[in-house]
Parts: C-alpha cells; sequence; structure tokens
C-alpha cells in the first residue's frame, strides 16, 4: 500500500476536517488502537494539525486497559480497524459519548472512518494548529500514565535526514520511537518504509528494494538478525544504508560487536524515553572505544543520585537524572504525584532507571 505526500496531506486535511465538525477544538483528546495500517499516519496528522492531543493504543492490550486509557486521556473520538473489531465489540459499550470510526469496514456501533472523511473538504482546517502526542508509559508498576509535552516533532540527532531520506521503520507504530521518527522524517517530506511486522529477511529485503538510507531497531531484532540462516546476511545490497538507530533496551556487547562488523560503523544508540526529559547517545565510534555506553548527554548534564538524591561518586550505581532545559517539559496526565515523583530536589528528573 503507498500513500503519497500529497495523499498524506489531503487525507489528513480530511481527518482534520471531521474533527472540526465534530466539535473538537485544539487541546481535546482522541485516540486510536490499529495495526500498522495504511490511515495511521494520516490519522495522527489530522490530529496533529488539528491541534489535538492523540493517543496511539497498542492493539495488543486487554478491552479494559484500552478502555482505561481512552477514558483517562479524554478521548472524544476512538478509531480503530476491521482487523480487532473483536476487541473493539468488548469496548463498545463502555465507551459511550465517544465518537467511534473503524477503518476497512463498519459494525453496530463503529461507524465507517473511510466513509466520513471521503465527504469533507480536502482543504487545510481554518483554525490550524499544532497538536502532540500523549502517549501512555508501559506501565510496568501501577497503571499506564499518559506522558504530556511540549510539542516534539522529530527527536533526531542526526541532522543528515532531509527530503531524500528513506526511512524503514520495522517496529509497531504505537511506540513512542517508531511514531515519533516516522512523524519527523514525513514532516520533512522524506519517505517512510513501514513493515507490518518485523521479519528479518523482508526487513533486508526493504532496505536493498526502496534504497533504504535511515533505519530504527530495538536490540531483540538485531538478536533476530544474527539467528537467521547466515545466507541472508550476504544476499542483499545495503549500501544505501547510511544510519541504522536502535534504543529501547539495553544491547548485549557481543550483538552490537556482530551488526557493527557486519553493517560497517553506521548504527548509532540513544537512550531516552517517551518523556523525552533527556537525550543520551553514541555513534558506532564511540561505543567501540567504550563498549557498553550508551553516550554522552545532547541535551544537559546527567547525574546519579543515591536514595537521598545526593550526587554519588562515579562508577557508583544510583538513579538516572537528567538537568536541562527539556527535562521540565513533561507532566503525567492526572497524576500530579507521579510527576512530583520523577522531580528531585535540584529539580532534575529520572524516568526512573538505574547507571552509573
Amino acid at each position: 500500500d503507498v500513500i503519497t505526500h500529497q495523499e498524506l496531506n489531503e487525507l489528513s486535511n480530511q481527518g482534520a476536517q471531521l474533527f472540526r465538525s465534530l466539535g473538537l477544538k485544539p487541546g481535546d483528546s482522541m485516540a486510536f488502537m490499529m495495526e500498522n495500517h495504511k490511515l495511521f499516519f494520516p490519522i495522527a496528522f489530522a490530529a496533529w494539525r488539528s491541534g489535538l492531543k492523540y493517543t496511539a493504543i497498542s492493539w495488543r492490550l486487554q478491552a479494559n486497559e484500552v478502555e482505561y486509557i481512552v477514558k483517562d486521556c479524554g478521548a472524544k473520538v476512538f478509531i480503530t480497524s476491521k482487523f480487532l473489531e473483536e476487541s473493539a465489540k468488548d469496548l463498545a459499550s463502555s465507551l459511550e459519548g465517544v465518537h467511534k470510526f473503524m477503518l476497512d469496514g463498519e459494525s453496530e456501533d463503529f461507524k465507517s472512518f473511510e466513509d466520513a472523511i471521503k465527504v469533507m473538504p480536502v482543504e487545510p482546517i481554518e483554525d490550524e494548529c499544532q497538536g502532540a502526542a500523549m502517549l501512555y508509559s508501559s506501565g510496568t508498576t501501577g497503571k499506564p500514565k499518559g506522558v504530556s509535552r511540549e510539542i516534539n516533532l522529530s527527536p533526531l540527532p542526526y541532522d543528515s535526514a532531509d527530503e531524500d531520506s528513506i526511512y524503514l521503520s520495522p517496529a509497531p507504530l504505537y511506540h513512542s520511537a517508531p511514531m515519533g521518527f516516522n512523524t519527523g522524517f514525513l514532516a520533512l517530506g522524506a519517505t517512510s518504509i513501514i513493515l507490518e511486522k518485523f521479519d528479518p529477511e523482508a526487513a533486508l529485503e526493504a532496505i536493498e528494494k526502496y534504497k533504504v538510507t535511515h533505519s530504527q531497531w530495538v536490540p531483540t531484532m538485531f538478536i533476530r538478525f544474527l539467528k537467521s540462516d547466515p545466507e541472508i546476511m550476504d544476499k542483499y545490497d545495503l549500501s544505501t544504508h547510511k544510519i541504522a538507530i536502535h534504543a529501547a533496551a539495553p544491547c548485549p556487547v557481543e550483538v552490537k560487536e556482530k551488526m557493527i562488523d557486519w553493517w560497517g560503523p553506521i548504527i548509532h544508540e540513544y537512550y531516552a524515553g517517551t518523556e523525552f526529559n533527556g537525550f543520551v547517545a553514541c555513534n558506532s565510534e564511540q561505543w567501540l572505544a567504550h563498549k557498553g555506553t550508551v553516550g554522552q548527554s545532547l541535551l544537559g548534564p546527567v547525574h546519579i543520585l543515591d536514595d537521598d538524591q545526593n550526587e554519588v561518586p562515579t562508577g557508583e550505581e544510583g538513579t538516572i537524572y537528567f538537568e536541562g532545559p527539556t527535562s521540565t517539559g513533561f507532566s503525567y496526565h492526572n497524576d500530579e504525584e507521579k510527576t512530583k515523583g520523577a522531580t528531585s530536589k535540584q529539580g532534575y528528573t529520572t524516568l526512573g532507571d538505574v547507571g552509573y
């Protein structure tokens, strides 16, 4: 399925027109839950250009978890797909008063999204303004929390991206990084190649076929590459591939060594969170000189504090805190306590991770 930039522009304008026709104003919220669908970004851009907060929800969650997020974020519109009809059915009764739409079909409670936008103008709405994603933290302890932050289009510390870039996205789009990076690349006029799901050979085939320049991965994908049939490692032309980014989990040293041996020194790593209160990155050369590092901070000093929030000596473990202008730009939606709890007495903020 191909969507051109013109179609992305027109479909997202029609989506924005639909949101306004339903009474949604700048600052209101909408939520959507779908697989890696061709209309995922037209919907995200429609919300973004109407000044809405938009929440992408994992389709792997249980109905009661989805219901909690839709209600917690205050969504006035909820969009899902025929693929998720069973989950949608369980949700319908609990989402009274929310405008409900479905892609690729409709059901008793969900109207066809395609039919709804078809009759809308392709021109921009009159009061166009910038919205922002509000994604939910994974909620490993307690319920997930919405991360509300200043608009941040493109967390790209790699200024090599431009409209000629071709970005490969092999991960589920509801995650923070694929959402942010794809939105950033598309807003630059670049091309995104989105896989429905990750498969080692399909990913390599896509790099050759589409002449991919940039990509983003998680360590599990690297491990699956290295475990797959060795024949596929030399089968594809990867010469256009200039920047491969990875994040989201620690990468075992030997896995990363093997990936750099195979792909060359094009691998960049970063450590950050949906909160985007800090950003730490390293390239292959920096990593090879200091194996196991996640790099240096690009946004402000990093502090390692003990339980009393005092600095610990170099080499000692403690909680990682970020200092700097961006560290104050986020809050947890509907949870002042959690926001306060993420802030140290010095005004630094943390994701709760341990480091040294």
